[in-house]
């Protein structure tokens, strides 16, 4: 008989909310949907639903002591959050509980599990769920048994004597204030805050000890400027939290948790889930600061995935996204490349070693050898043959117009790529029927024989992934030379006087971008459509990975006039 799966028991200790989005209902699909056994002690019921708060009924402090006490007397907690708490005196009920069963003294100690405290205050819709006079008991009584306190900006606020906070910089002050009220770590939520990467790059620099953690964002270096451009994440507002702690050795430690903002009304219960899922992370034995970041990516992605037609007001978020296992991340508005970007991700080295090639960067300073161009150039007119022809097999495996259209449409490009071989080759004096009697290298031969025998394996979007190994790699050598001729950038891209200028020009240029965002496209919507199993993904990504060394080895090629 095999073992039973482990599910941690936790322990919700909040308000009920009619309509399923936040509160104890919010809580116990989070618990569920990390693996967790959910347990719960209601504080308040209440009436409300997405457009907001109609009545509010407390439970009675006895009878909320009576419900935290069965279930501590039966059941092996091994994380307790709290959430709506209403009033002073449903917190004390709670905290005596507490305290007599896990024998604690004074307000600090005993063998309590990992409590995470959401001072809820006020709900998403603006209703107020928190007696003022239960403040300050919260604060003096709670607030030392707790492992981590998750206030938002408004809470925050309330907390610290109705200071204002801002900025960033307001949010580090605030997070190091509240820590020196108690608990052992407080998670400060920036959701309200408007905030640039600018403003991070700026406090980063004046806090060289800050931890940042950056998810969902593409950073420089990363070699992904055609997904930049082809989208709305550049320049993009995010939303920052911060995680102040006190590690065990006693130091403090302070980091900075950003993501791209997600503009959605599907935040109902926002802070409910987020408390929840810090709380299961913590039953499952994450350390606090793996337990925030995974909590902050679960929430995340449930607004990202949430349905929008669910209520009139600010609808509730998709708890269960985790449950749908995928190889390829759904398409969000703050991802829309997910299968591009998991590619280039995975294979970081030697895509970057492809689109950073020496030859690359010899050719924007306008210093690589005319002889290695002109090697260069006469194998890529040669390649281009098999480049066409592939596609147009791609075109003949489409059963749709718009499929067929945009295979086409890059046949089309090729053609016209063909045209500027032929201008610069006639520029260094090449004629057509020279580029035409020139033999082929054993880097082209394998490249493009590498295409055909994939074109010629009957999967369209196999071939799809060789294809665009080509298109995306030149379009982002195209964007990539062009930024770093920026003074900004370091302006080591020299365009003025540069022999190459209209290679540069032609690959930056819109034409050829329209090019790569219609294969972004055409390449999302087929993982969407058909979603990969593990071992599809891996012949994709086996695809993906052995045509981008081939793209590699067509620059050393060019470098070493093989």
């Amino acid at each position: 008989m095999t073992e039973p799966t482990t599910q941690p028991a936790i322990l919700t200790i909040a308000g009920s909310d009619s309509s399923g989005g936040a509160g104890i209902q919010a809580d116990l699909k989070t618990f569920a949907a990390h693996g967790c056994y959910g347990t719960s002690a209601i504080t308040a019921l209440t009436a409300q639903n997405t457009t907001g708060v109609q009545d509010v009924l407390p439970s009675p402090p006895e009878f909320l002591q009576k419900q935290v006490t069965s279930v501590l007397s039966d059941i092996d907690i091994k994380a307790i959050k709290t959430g709506m708490l209403f009033d002073g005196n449903n917190v004390r009920a709670a905290i005596s509980a507490l305290k007599s069963h896990y024998s604690i003294s004074s307000d600090v100690g005993g063998n309590i599990p990992p409590l995470v405290c959401d001072p809820v205050c006020v709900s998403t819709s603006g209703h107020t769920l928190l007696n003022p006079s239960a403040i300050d008991v919260i604060i003096e009584e709670l607030f030392p048994l707790a492992v981590l306190v998750t206030p938002n900006k408004a809470e925050a606020e309330l907390i610290l004597s109705h200071r204002h906070i801002e900025s960033l910089e307001d949010m580090l002050l605030a997070a190091e204030d509240l820590l020196c009220l108690g608990p052992k770590a407080v998670l400060l939520k920036g959701g309200h805050l408007t905030v640039s990467a600018e403003d991070v790059s700026r406090v980063a620099s004046s806090y060289p000890n800050l931890e940042i953690v950056r998810d969902g964002i593409i950073l420089n270096g990363e070699n992904m400027e055609i997904l930049k451009v082809n989208s709305s994440l550049a320049g993009a507002q995010l939303v920052v939290d911060v995680l102040h702690e006190i590690l065990a050795n006693g130091q403090k430690q302070t980091t900075i948790l950003c993501r791209p903002r997600i503009e959605s009304t599907n935040t109902h219960g926002t802070g409910c889930t987020l408390s929840a899922a810090i709380a299961a992370e913590l039953a499952l034995s994450s350390t606090l600061t793996n337990a925030v970041r995974r909590a902050v990516q679960y929430t995340y992605h449930g607004i990202a995935t949430a349905n929008s037609a669910i209520g009139h007001g600010h609808g509730p978020l998709n708890h269960f996204h985790s449950m749908t296992e995928l190889v390829v991340p759904k398409i969000t508005p703050t991802n829309p490349y997910p299968l591009t970007t998991l590619l280039i991700r995975r294979s970081a080295r030697v895509w970057k070693a492809y689109v950073e090639h020496e030859f690359v960067k010899l050719l924007g300073k306008g210093t690589l050898p005319q002889r290695n161009f002109i090697h260069f150039i006469k194998q890529d007119y040669l390649y281009l043959k098999y480049y066409g022809r592939a596609y147009a097999l791609l075109a003949a495996k489409f059963n749709s117009f718009p499929a067929i259209d945009s295979a086409t449409q890059i046949v089309l490009n090729v053609l016209r790529e063909v045209n500027t071989h032929e201008t610069f080759c006639a520029s260094f004096g090449i004629t057509k029927d020279e580029l035409a009697r020139t033999p082929e290298s054993p880097a082209t031969a394998a490249y493009g024989g590498y295409l055909i025998d994939v074109a010629l394996r009957g999967d369209a979007t196999l071939l799809l992934m060789a294809l665009l190994v080509c298109l995306l790699g030149y379009g982002e050598v195209g964007l990539w030379l062009e930024k770093n001729a920026q003074p900004g950038n370091g302006g080591w891209v020299i365009l003025q006087g540069n022999p190459y200028l209209r290679w540069i020009e032609d690959y930056a240029g819109e034409n050829y971008q329209r090019a790569v965002a219609l294969g972004l496209e055409t390449i999302e919507a087929r993982a969407t459509m058909d979603p990969p199993s593990l071992s599809r993904f891996a012949e994709w990504y086996a695809v993906w990975e052995r045509c981008t060394e081939l793209e590699k080895g067509f620059w050393d090629m060019a470098m070493n006039l093989s």
